[in-house]
C-alpha cells in the first residue's frame, strides 16, 4: 500500500511549470536536480537514498519529471511519486560506489535515448550530492550536450510557498515549539547533555496535538558554556553546569518542511551583559519582523535587526538570515535569498525564512531566533515559544 500523497497532482502540475518558464527565460532544455529536496518538491519522492547518486530530470517541453536513482529505491519512487512507470528509471546496482563506472553513465545514456544529446542541460553545481565525479561522467557520456550551472533554479522557484505547503510548515511550527518547551523542561544543572537532547528527539518525532514529526536535516545544536562562543557545536555527555549558558538550535519537521528555532538558557543569576544581549537580539528581532513585509527587500530586513544592534554597541557580521521550508540532510536552508547587506530581493507573502539572530561576542554567545512567513503586515512567526533570555535557577 503506497503513502497518502501530501499534495495534489495539480500542486506538481503547477511546480513543473514554473520550472520550466524560468528554464525558457535561462535558455536551458533539459534541468538534472540532485538536491534531495529539490527532487521530493519535484515529484513528491522521498526516501533515504540520496547518499548515492540519483536525480530529477524536468524537460522543458515534457509535462511530466523523470525519476533516476539506484534500482533498489526504484519501489521508493513508485509509492511516493505517482509517476508512471515509463518516467521511473532505475540505475544498475553494480554501478553503486563503482570504482570504474558510474550511475551518470546510464543516465546519459538515458538522456540520449530520450533524444536530448544536443540539449542545453543546466546541472545544480552547488547541490551537496552533485559531485565532481557525477559531472565528469555526465559530461563525458555526451559530448554534444551544452552543460551550464542552472544557478540554482529549482531552489528560486521553491521560494514562494503555495497554501498547502504553508498548512504543513505551520504544522512544523507547532511540534517545534513543543519540542523546544519538552527540551528546556529537562535542562537543569547536572542533567546530562544528552539526556536533554533525547528529550528533545522523543518530543519531535512524536509530535503533539496529532501532528506526527519527521526527522530533521540539521541534527539539534548545543554548545555550552564558552561553547556558545560559536554556533554550530553539538551535544556531549557531560553534565549542564550550575551557572553559564547554553544554547539550543532546532526545528519542529512536518513531512519533510521545516521550521527552525534557537532559545538561550543561562543557569543561576545571568550577568548584566548576558541580559543587555539578550535585550538587544529580542529588539532587533521585533524591527526585523516589523521590516519583513512584502515589497521590502531582503536587505532592509537585516539592515532594522542592525540598526538596533549597533545602537546597544553589538554587531553581527554573518548573514541574519535565510530561506526554510522542504528539506533533507545536511542543511535546512534553501540556499537562495540571504537576510544580508546587498542582497534585493523583493519579499513576497509566502516566502518564508529563519530568522537566525544570534550574536557571539569571543568567549560567549546568545542566540534568539524566529522562523517566520513574509505577509503584508510584517513577519508572522512560526512558533510560540517566548522569545526571552530563559533563566533556571
Amino acid at each position: 500500500m503506497g503513502r497518502s500523497p501530501v499534495f495534489s497532482k495539480g500542486e506538481f502540475s503547477r511546480r513543473i511549470r514554473a520550472v520550466q518558464e524560468r528554464m525558457k527565460a535561462a535558455n536551458i532544455d533539459v534541468v538534472v536536480s540532485q538536491d534531495p529536496a529539490n527532487m521530493c518538491w519535484l515529484t513528491g519522492y522521498d526516501g533515504w537514498s540520496f547518499y548515492v547518486p540519483q536525480c530529477v530530470l524536468v524537460h522543458v517541453d515534457e509535462e511530466l519529471p523523470i525519476w533516476f536513482g539506484r534500482a533498489q529505491d526504484e519501489k521508493s519512487a513508485i509509492l511516493t511519486t505517482g509517476l508512471p512507470s515509463r518516467n521511473i528509471v532505475p540505475f544498475s546496482e553494480y554501478l553503486v560506489q563503482n570504482p570504474d563506472g558510474h550511475p551518470y553513465d546510464e543516465l546519459a545514456q538515458l538522456i540520449r535515448e530520450r533524444g536530448w544529446s544536443r540539449a542545453r542541460i543546466g546541472v545544480e553545481m552547488d547541490a551537496h550530492f552533485y559531485t565532481a565525479r557525477c559531472h565528469e561522467h555526465l559530461v563525458r557520456g555526451l559530448p554534444g550536450a551544452a552543460f551550464c550551472n542552472n544557478r540554482d533554479l529549482v531552489n528560486w522557484a521553491r521560494l514562494i510557498k503555495s497554501d498547502a505547503e504553508m498548512v504543513l510548515i505551520r504544522e512544523a511550527g507547532v511540534i517545534c515549539s513543543h519540542a523546544m518547551e519538552r527540551a528546556i523542561s529537562k535542562m537543569r544543572p547536572g542533567v546530562p547533555q544528552n539526556e536533554v537532547i533525547a528529550e528533545l528527539y522523543h518530543a519531535q518525532i512524536k509530535g503533539v496535538d496529532g501532528l506526527g514529526g519527521d526527522y530533521a536535516a540539521i541534527c539539534p545544536l548545543m554548545p555550552v558554556g564558552e561553547g556558545t562562543a560559536t554556533p554550530h557545536l553539538t551535544w556531549t555527555e557531560d553534565p549542564l553546569p550550575d551557572t553559564g549558558l547554553a544554547i539550543l538550535e532546532i526545528a519542529g519537521v512536518r513531512r519533510r518542511y521545516h521550521a527552525a528555532l534557537t532559545r538561550t538558557v543561562h543557569f543561576g543569576k545571568p550577568p548584566q551583559i548576558y541580559l543587555d544581549v539578550a535585550k538587544a537580539i529580542v529588539d532587533g528581532v521585533d524591527a526585523g519582523l516589523d521590516a519583513a513585509r512584502s515589497g521590502n527587500s531582503a536587505e532592509q530586513v537585516e539592515a532594522a535587526w542592525q540598526n538596533v544592534l549597533r545602537s546597544r554597541g553589538f554587531k553581527k557580521e554573518s548573514r541574519v538570515g535565510y530561506p526554510v521550508g522542504l528539506a533533507y540532510p545536511p542543511d535546512w536552508g534553501e540556499r537562495t535569498v540571504s537576510l544580508r547587506p546587498g542582497d534585493k530581493t523583493e519579499l513576497q507573502p509566502g516566502m518564508c525564512f529563519h530568522f537566525m539572530a544570534g550574536v557571539w561576542l569571543g568567549d560567549f554567545g546568545l542566540a534568539i531566533s524566529e522562523s517566520f512567513v513574509v505577509t503584508d503586515k510584517g513577519g508572522e512567526k512560526l512558533c510560540s515559544s517566548p522569545r526571552e533570555l530563559i533563566v533556571i535557577d
